[in-house]
């Protein structure tokens, strides 16, 4: 059943006689959590869209033994969504599918689930194996920090531990079973498509090994898991079937009990054997138990906390552990590990492990800087990890899935996630290598940063760029390209942002002047007329007709999504480093706080606004620090915290992307927010806590102190640093190196003087970014017919729409721009001869610009004429017509005053 804590039962989790140290006199004393992982609440998440899952796994483990489960009737707001996504169990769901040794916490799409067991009694039916489930409920359920435990209604009773590379399992039989079954579906994984052809054998009558070909994470590749599951006692038969699966039965008539020990690798079999070999040699359950939950509290205990309710700090704790569950470990415990090349290599010397699945758009955010904060150096192997993974295929991982790269998102976010990692205290790789990298990624064209060399043309992705293609579409130019162009132009950005950081970190200023300047490049897609981002084809002009409450970013219902999983409201303020100078193309704090207002009425998105459950909004409350505003951010965070989280299933809003969620959770109820990647740069909120103790990777302590912190007390009156008052809306940025304590005086009335001065305001990051080529004239494009004009039929924004003669009216579908790239563009598409045809009457249309010789015209200002290049042919009235709606052709250029124009001026 779901963890729940008593008062009674938290007095016994924390230590008597721990003082806080730096309160004032006369105040009560609290006493920080001793054994934080016995407040972890595996079971937050696992319901709505968390996509959490409840099983056993250690820190960054590379098993993560954990039930899967099935509703035939489908989720309770979606009947046809039968599987569960991401983390292969639903709190909903009361049907077991079995228990695989594989899986990720919360992402978007199926993954992992690899080598489902199910336990049963009784007969053996190998041809409805695959499909048996086995009904159970939470009553008979618990979950911690590093166990699970299940009795399914067959009475069939579950527990699983972890250690790092290895799960442990004791399966205890009714009393009245004579033989128990352990069924393997080696052709299922948590994507629901069958794996090709898995392979098993059996060794001697205590093991069983086999390798499975699985994963296609988001429609992506495919990786292949080794694995070795040897037992306690023989097994009395084993039956296979083809392609699917295998039974193992155990005589049950005396003893019921079953212990397993599962291994597994990415090398071979021989590795998944020798990870049990050397990390689990014996048979003692409860032993392995009890190392996995002293290995969480060793982790969780870094952030150590006192005060707030006992649901705050099961939801802070059970937050911090789902921020630690990812990246994986990938190397076997003898160092080799399969490379991104597919060849055999061995960790890097000095680091301990080699790391994958870094599922970088989403963790950049949140999830490293605590990653690299809390356990600096796994966070410093990860980094090394990724180093080697550019040595191994030329490519920074950007959502990699264990030795695979799935390309899921955009961006260049490996990038940001070094220089994250580094800002954090996470230090200890070869950072010279890791510049280059990132350096080299941001500078030449690439498969991870598809149309980068567009930055130093355009100053932004053109949203008629030919490289750029709807949710990830295979495209010409690049084997993995991008979508949404104003999304990834200003993912670009932030990245080119923490690539300078990160350079002029490790000495290389010339790097860091030219990234910083380029980051600036939001720049051009803010339209200051608007207020929001827009796109913007090649030419310069804006794109159509614009609609920030949509993906598409215009009304057009034949283009390209320019957004990303959002909205121009929710992208508009990914500035997060140069929120002053967004500010400035605000007109000023005041405007820029009217936009914070808007966005932020809503939480979850209705109408396009803000939505705190994905990640490209999760910044936007803490940026009312940089306008004078904090006391607004406390109240927002504190919005957030209570509205959209809670100590339950349905406790995260939404997706946890392998904890990035859950790591704004732990910023925010620490009462500050990493806003700036590649920075340590830290703006404040509130705490939740009277107190909280953070061991900082330097060695030094980091002490916040607030003894009237309380759910209704978000507030800000005064703070001090170090005994000194303190006025300014960010924590001082030596703090994450030499600690301090941090004191605040809380409240349930906002002070909104408080840290409200322009000096108050965290750091922002200027620069000159690139200039877009100059946009041309716009206008009208009148006829020498008298009267008449170039006009789009029924101001259709449609591809294929007819380019017609139409009495001139002052309408937008008559309002032309004469591009630096020889487009001529209205409503945000090209004028186009169709199907490219150079011959005489070919029509001229309205579609999609894409850089085609069929969109290029030159105007001869001697002759008054349109001609377009690639077939020598003019812009034509058939037969110099003048009557409304005669369809425009390209025919032999003659002079004539059915092919002379007046161009627009300005």
């Amino acid at each position: 059943m779901r963890l729940r804590r008593t008062l009674r039962a938290l007095a016994a989790t924390v230590l008597a006689g721990t003082v806080i140290q730096g309160l004032p006199a006369g105040t009560a004393q609290a006493e920080v959590v001793a054994d934080p992982a016995s407040l972890v609440n595996p079971f937050i998440g696992t319901s709505g869209a968390g996509n959490t899952f409840p099983g056993a796994d250690v820190p960054f483990g590379m098993v993560q033994w954990s039930p899967d489960t099935w509703n035939p009737n489908g989720s309770p707001w979606d009947p046809n969504e039968k599987n569960p996504w991401g983390g292969g169990y639903r709190y909903e769901d009361l049907l077991l599918k079995g228990y695989s040794l594989t899986h990720l916490s919360g992402p978007g799409c199926g993954g992992a689930g690899d080598v489902p067991i199910l336990p049963t009694v009784g007969t053996v039916d190998l041809a409805a194996a695959r499909d048996l489930t086995t009904g159970y409920s939470h009553a008979n359920e618990s979950a911690g920090a590093g166990n699970y435990a299940l009795t399914t209604n067959d009475g069939i009773k579950t527990e699983l531990t972890a250690t790092q590379r290895t799960g442990m399992s004791r399966f205890t039989f009714p009393a009245t079973a004579a033989r128990g079954n352990l069924l393997f579906k080696l052709d299922r994984s948590q994507t629901g498509s069958a794996n090709p052809a898995p392979t098993w054998t059996t060794v001697g009558d205590r093991e069983i090994t086999g390798t499975v070909t699985t994963g296609r994470f988001c429609g992506f590749k495919t990786y292949k898991i080794h694995f070795s599951v040897t037992f306690d006692r023989p097994f009395t038969s084993a039956a296979f079937t083809a392609g699917h699966g295998a039974a193992l039965t155990f005589d049950t008539t005396n003893d019921k009990v079953v212990h397993a020990k599962a291994g597994v690798s990415y090398v071979s079999v021989a590795g998944a054997r020798g990870n049990v070999a050397a990390e689990n040699p014996g048979w003692d359950f409860g032993a392995v138990k009890t190392a996995a939950h002293s290995t969480w509290n060793n982790v969780l205990g870094r952030i150590g906390i006192a005060g707030g309710t006992p649901a705050q700090q099961t939801m802070f704790y059970t937050a911090l552990y789902h921020s630690l569950l990812h990246p994986n470990v990938v190397s076997d415990s003898d160092g080799k590990y399969q490379g991104f090349d597919n060849a055999v290599h061995t960790v890097t010397p000095g680091h301990s492990a080699q790391y994958g699945t870094i599922s970088g758009w989403d963790i950049y955010r949140t999830q490293a800087q605590l990653n690299a904060l809390v356990a600096p150096s796994v966070a410093s192997d990860i980094a090394q990890s990724m180093v080697n993974t550019y040595a191994q295929s030329g490519m920074l991982p950007k959502w990699s899935l264990n030795n695979i790269e799935t390309f899921v998102m955009v961006g260049d976010p490996g990038a940001v996630l070094l220089a994250d990692y580094h800002a954090f205290g996470a230090t200890d790789f070869d950072t010279t290598a890791a510049r280059n990298a990132m350096v080299n990624q941001a500078t030449t064209p690439n498969n991870i940063r598809p149309g980068v060399e567009h930055l130093d043309t355009y100053g932004y992705l053109p949203s008629n760029a030919a490289q750029n293609c709807v949710n990830g579409v295979t495209c010409s130019t690049y084997p993995y390209s991008t979508y949404g162009n104003v999304s990834t132009s200003l993912e670009y950005n932030t990245a080119d942002f923490a690539v300078a950081a990160f350079a002029g970190a490790t000495g290389d200023t010339a790097t860091r002047t030219r990234l910083q300047n380029r980051a600036q490049n939001w720049r051009n897609l803010f339209n200051p007329a608007s207020g929001f981002m827009q796109p913007r084809i090649a030419g310069g002009a804006w794109a159509g007709a614009f609609d920030p409450t949509t993906p598409r970013g215009t009304s057009d219902p034949n283009g390209l999504y320019d957004f990303v999983e959002g909205t121009s409201w929710q992208y508009t303020g990914m500035v997060p480093f140069n929120i002053a100078g967004l500010s400035s193309a605000f007109g000023g704090n005041a405007k820029l706080t009217q936009y914070l207002d808007g966005v932020l009425s809503e939480l979850r998105g209705a109408g396009g606004r803000a939505d705190l459950g994905n990640e490209h909004s999760i910044g936007l409350p803490w940026m009312y620090d940089y306008v004078g505003a904090p006391h607004k951010t406390q109240q927002t965070v504190r919005r957030v915290q209570n509205e959209l989280w809670s100590n339950n299933p349905w406790g995260i809003p939404s997706n946890d992307d392998l904890g990035t969620m859950s790591a704004w959770y732990v910023w925010s109820a620490l009462g500050m927010y990493p806003m700036t990647p590649g920075t340590s740069d830290l703006a404040l909120g509130s705490p939740v806590f009277t107190q909280a103790v953070l061991t900082l990777p330097s060695g030094n302590t980091l002490t916040i102190n607030a003894p009237g912190a309380a759910t209704d007390a978000p507030y800000v009156q005064s703070a001090t640093f170090n005994g000194a008052a303190w006025n300014n809306a960010y924590l001082p940025q030596n703090a994450i190196t030499s600690g301090g304590t941090f004191g605040y005086t809380l409240g349930t009335s906002p002070n909104t003087s408080w840290a409200s001065a322009p000096s108050a305001a965290p750091p922002s990051y200027g620069g000159t970014p690139v200039t877009p080529p100059a946009q041309g004239p716009s206008g009208p494009i009148t006829s020498d017919l008298p009267g008449k004009c170039v006009d789009v039929d029924q101001s259709s924004q449609a591809n294929g729409t007819a380019v017609q003669l139409w009495t001139c009216n002052n309408s937008a579908a008559q309002h032309w721009t004469i591009n630096a790239d020889k487009t001529v563009t209205a409503l945000g598409k090209c004028l186009d001869v169709v199907s490219g045809g150079t011959a005489n009457e070919t029509k001229v249309q309205l579609w999609q610009c894409n850089g085609g010789a069929a969109q290029q015209w030159t105007y001869d200002t001697t002759a008054k004429a349109f001609r377009n290049p690639a077939s020598g042919r003019c812009l034509d009235v058939p037969g110099g017509a003048t009557a409304d709606g005669t369809r425009l052709q390209i025919y032999d250029c003659n002079q004539t005053n059915a092919q002379r124009w007046t161009a627009p001026q300005s």
